[in-house]
């Protein structure tokens, strides 16, 4: 027994690892962010409410300066200060902070919040493993590769929830009338205002997909669903 004492104890500490981050993310999210009421935004977000059947969709504001939009475990959608001010200054439009939020929405929707701390904890227990292994065969190297290997994984569960969630804003897009033009023209703009790093580094490291892949595959899901009968009700 005392041999699997040390995986055991990696375990235990991969889920408390897991469990204070989440409660860190959370109690950020709590002490930096407020509802985003904004008159320029209302018309949309009640397109998407109503083709949801909702009252409304709450969206919170993180007052972080970073270019980004994301969904919490428990299903809060929130939007940067840093887009926000972008949409202030007529950067983004309107019809494209909502492509974001119905983004958000689909990660919601689909369990990805979720899943990804639930992955993530697995992910943690397997990297420590990994670590813990390959460091005693290959000293100072082992936990090096045990990281890349991990890092890799997790991008690429990342590029597919990207890629599921996309699809479901372009559903609820199409829905509400909005259209996927929107979605498009804002995936374009991304590399502009978030600067162009991102589209240097190879396609299978990165946790989104490249701009031009997210394109084409709204565009067939577009094309799919408006010519056939799987068209959004």
């Amino acid at each position: 027994m005392l041999k699997f004492l040390p995986l055991f104890l990696t375990l235990v500490a991969a889920v408390l690892y897991a469990r204070f981050l989440a409660w860190n993310t959370a109690r950020e999210l709590d002490q930096k962010s407020a509802e985003l009421v904004d008159a320029g935004l209302r018309p949309v977000m009640a397109r998407l409410a109503q083709a949801l059947d909702l009252p409304r969709v709450k969206v919170h504001l993180y007052d972080v300066p970073m270019i980004n939009g994301l969904a919490s475990h428990d299903g809060r959608i929130f939007i940067t200060r840093g887009f926000y001010d972008r949409f202030r200054a007529g950067q983004v439009t309107a019809e494209e902070m909502a492509s974001v939020v119905a983004h958000e929405l689909g990660h919601v929707a689909l369990g990805h919040s979720r899943r990804r701390m639930i992955d993530f904890t697995g992910q943690n227990a397997v990297r420590m493993g990994l670590a813990m292994v390959l460091g005693r065969l290959l000293p100072g190297l082992g936990v090096w590769i045990a990281q890349g290997l991990m890092s890799l994984l997790m991008a690429g569960l990342s590029r597919r929830d990207e890629y599921e969630a996309d699809a479901y804003a372009t559903a609820l897009l199409i829905k509400a009338g909005i259209g996927t033009g929107p979605q498009k023209s804002l995936f374009r703009k991304l590399t502009a205002l978030a600067g162009r790093g991102a589209d240097q580094v190879p396609a299978w490291l990165l946790t989104h997909p490249k701009t031009e892949e997210r394109i084409a595959a709204i565009e067939a899901n577009e094309r799919r669903w408006l010519s056939g009968p799987d068209a959004p009700a």
